[in-house]
């Protein structure tokens, strides 16, 4: 293998990626190898300047102000960004918002890779970030949203998913973000439920199996890794492993057959990451969470699938990895296969456990040099050399590419398939949380031409996620599900209509439909009880 000069510390670097790793490993102490399997959050939306408040988040986290000292002092190989919202089913794990806008983020990312870069490792920092769309979106100001994964489903069409994810792809590396923890793999129960929901791509693991290559094709041919989750699937538990240890009680045939697809696609299309759940997949492990199983985490993930990239661990703030303290639970993952230990709650508990297991020989060095080569290996092979600009994030081609698959979800349950789906003039109504949503299709409908009027028009009632029976209105013209399209057989509505997504480019679609300007080409990826997965496509 040539070697190439590297500009830093004058060490030399081989251009072969697995090659590289190798070598750095040898020079990197007990403390240097701790650090690199370590992924939490940090306060703040800078990485050498801070607020007051981020100042005590960050010391009372790890002892420090700012990430970038926070990186410095336990030689970190990622940091994770987050979010909070109210109505995101993974707010629970992030207590604090250091994502704003794309100019912040690409800021906020270059300082944090010049703090990484001047560890002994000289690696570039792994940042990641949950940017599922739909739900489950950290960055959403100035960025182009996709649908929910489960739009994509409806729309049946692998290479528009592939084609919207290489835009998302774009805009995240144009922000400096590495990984994004998408997509999901999980395939839910044929009338949904659970918690994932429109997280999914459905209930249909073939059809899944093929929307995840394509998710993954795209977010990597875009130069972000991509990551799959929740292995072993989180698509049929009723727990929510952020407060318990989900019960997967299928037998083994059946997981196989229902579950693994996505993931095995998932694997094969070359995804860098796969991320472990707290799951409990009793007809493999049962008792123990997958996160913690070697069965689950070597055997079936390694040997099985062949995967050769990074596990990480799902949150370890989660109740279920909170079962041990944080030194104890780290060995334990590690032990099971994961490389990488996400979030930790005590980030000093964590590196000083990691190094008394690597002291008492309850973890094995070389258990820890595999898990640090194999995160070295996948940084070194994504290194940013030409980011894009950030003239890339929310670009109108971007709008255009991720605009047709949102036409092509949209799903009439019942109604009309062709011409205006309402005469006259139409009054848009929602619940009050669905306010944005509300203007946002107002103004997508005027746009298509349609009188829209404060009210006495034919009345267009928007719900979304969490909304429940008493959101519904019997008085509704169209009765519109902008998630997972269970609730719409409760409704009385002559008109029912499935977005999966309360995004701009869906609502958009979503008007050129009710207008006539449009097909609803898609179909429901799970089972609505009462209705046709589609009035419109056979």
């Amino acid at each position: 293998m040539q070697a190439q000069p590297s500009a830093s510390a004058g060490l030399v670097i081989n251009a072969d990626p697995a090659a590289r790793a190798a070598e750095v490993v040898t020079r990197l102490s007990d403390e240097d190898l701790a650090g690199q399997v370590l992924m939490p959050y940090a306060y703040g939306s800078y990485a050498t300047s801070v607020d007051k408040g981020a100042q005590a988040g960050n010391q009372q986290l790890a002892g420090v102000n700012t990430p970038a000292e926070m990186i410095e002092k336990f030689k970190l190989g990622g940091l994770i960004l987050v979010g909070f919202t109210p109505d995101d089913p993974t707010g629970d794990t992030n207590p604090t918002t250091n994502v704003e806008n794309p100019k912040q983020v690409r800021e906020l990312t270059r300082g944090l890779q010049q703090a990484a870069l001047k560890l002994p490792a000289a690696a570039p920092l792994m940042i990641g970030t949950d940017q599922e769309y739909g739900v489950v979106t950290r960055i959403t100001e100035g960025v182009t949203m996709l649908p929910s994964a489960m739009a994509a489903g409806a729309a049946g069409q692998p290479s528009l998913t592939e084609v919207a994810w290489r835009a998302a792809g774009e805009e995240l590396a144009a922000m400096g973000i590495t990984v994004d923890f998408a997509p999901v793999a999980d395939t839910i129960m044929p009338k949904g439920g659970g918690l994932i929901g429109s997280r999914s791509f459905g209930s249909d693991a073939k059809a899944n199996a093929a929307q995840v290559t394509a998710a993954v094709r795209g977010l990597q041919g875009a130069g972000v890794t991509a990551a799959l989750k929740h292995f072993p699937g989180h698509g049929h538990t009723s727990g929510d492993s952020h407060d318990e240890l989900p019960v997967i009680k299928q037998s083994r045939k059946a997981w196989e057959t229902q579950d693994l697809p996505p993931f095995r696609s998932g694997v094969e299309a070359g995804a860098g990451i796969v991320m472990s759940g707290h799951l409990d997949l009793e007809a493999v492990d049962k008792g123990t969470a997958a996160t913690f199983s070697h069965k689950i985490m070597t055997d079936v993930l390694r040997k099985d699938l062949k995967f050769t990239g990074v596990a990480i661990s799902d949150a370890m703030n989660m109740a279920p990895a909170k079962k041990w303290p944080s030194g104890e639970a780290a060995v334990r993952a590690l032990n099971a296969g994961n490389d990488m230990l996400l979030m930790p709650p005590d980030i000093a508990g964590a590196r000083d456990g990691i190094l008394a297991g690597l002291k008492s020989g309850s973890l094995k060095r070389e258990r820890l040099v595999e898990a640090v080569t194999r995160i070295l290996t996948l940084k070194f092979r994504t290194e940013i050399r030409n980011q894009p600009d950030l003239e890339v994030v929310g670009s109108s081609a971007h709008a255009r590419s991720v605009g047709a698959l949102d036409a092509a979800s949209i799903t009439v349950l019942r109604g009309k398939c062709s011409g205006p789906l309402v005469n006259g003039a139409v009054t848009v109504t929602a619940p009050a949380s669905r306010e944005l949503a509300r203007v946002t299709m107002v103004r997508a409908l005027q746009e298509s031409g349609v009188k829209v009027q404060a009210d006495g028009g034919a009345k267009i009632r928007l719900v979304g996620y969490g909304d429940t029976a008493v959101d519904l209105d019997d008085s509704a013209a169209i009765t519109v599900m902008m998630d997972m399209p269970s609730l719409l057989s409760l409704s009385r509505s002559p008109t029912l209509i499935a977005t999966y997504s309360s995004s701009k480019l869906s609502l958009t679609a979503l008007a050129a439909v009710i207008a006539g300007k449009a097909k609803a080409p898609g179909k429901s990826p799970i089972e609505v009880t009462g209705l046709k997965r589609s009035a419109c496509v056979k």
